[in-house]
């Protein structure tokens, strides 16, 4: 039996994020967007399980963008957090680190991903990926739903979602503003608990 998706449960209220993010956008986003997505997956999934193999073929771009869709919102839901929830603060430790290491600083993690992320055309995602093979943070843009390690090979840590129905609403045709903005919300706890896993 094909296995079902559901839409995550949020670790905090729809207006916790204001007024980096407003209610109505979460509302949208989350429970009609992302569960767009999981519905067309499902959809495509349970198409699959009994097609004949031209069928699949032609079923992949369908479970590529929405299955896509549900990874990188089910992680960008987790990398956010309420500055009452620490959300905008980095915490010392090992993610701290290797920031310091592969960046620079915090500062200038922030500038080149908020410099390159602004640079994606159309709809897409900027990510903060761990570099299994090297040892390293690195930045990556991907484009549409395209998830960041099927793409890449890059474990993703951070992910921010730059498809204006993420921030047009409450920030208009302004998305270099949104994506200064939105570091105050970031969980950076969340991102190192990533960081961790990903160096096992």
């Amino acid at each position: 039996m094909t296995k079902k998706y559901e839409l995550p449960t949020l670790p905090y209220e729809l207006n916790a994020l204001e007024p980096v993010i407003s209610k109505e956008i979460m509302d949208l986003h989350l429970n009609k967007h992302h569960q767009a997505y999981i519905n067309n997956l499902n959809a495509a999934l349970e198409k699959y399980e009994n097609a004949s193999l031209e069928e699949q073929i032609a079923l992949q771009p369908a479970i590529k963008f929405n299955g896509g869709g549900y990874i990188n919102h089910c992680i960008f839901w987790t990398n956010l957090a309420p500055t009452s929830q620490g959300g905008g603060t980095l915490p010392p430790g090992a993610l701290a680190d290797a920031i310091n290491r592969d960046f620079g600083s915090i500062e200038k993690l922030i500038e080149s991903f908020r410099s390159n992320a602004a640079k994606i055309q159309g709809s897409g995602w900027g990510w903060l990926g761990y570099n299994k093979k090297y040892g390293r943070l690195e930045y990556a843009s991907c484009s549409n739903q395209d998830p960041l390690l099927p793409t890449t090979g890059l474990i993703p840590l951070l992910g921010i979602d730059v498809w204006e129905h993420a921030f047009y609403l409450d920030y208009k045709n302004a998305k270099p503003k949104y994506l200064e903005e939105i570091w105050k919300v970031v969980n950076w706890q969340n991102v190192a608990e990533r960081y961790e896993k990903a160096k096992a």
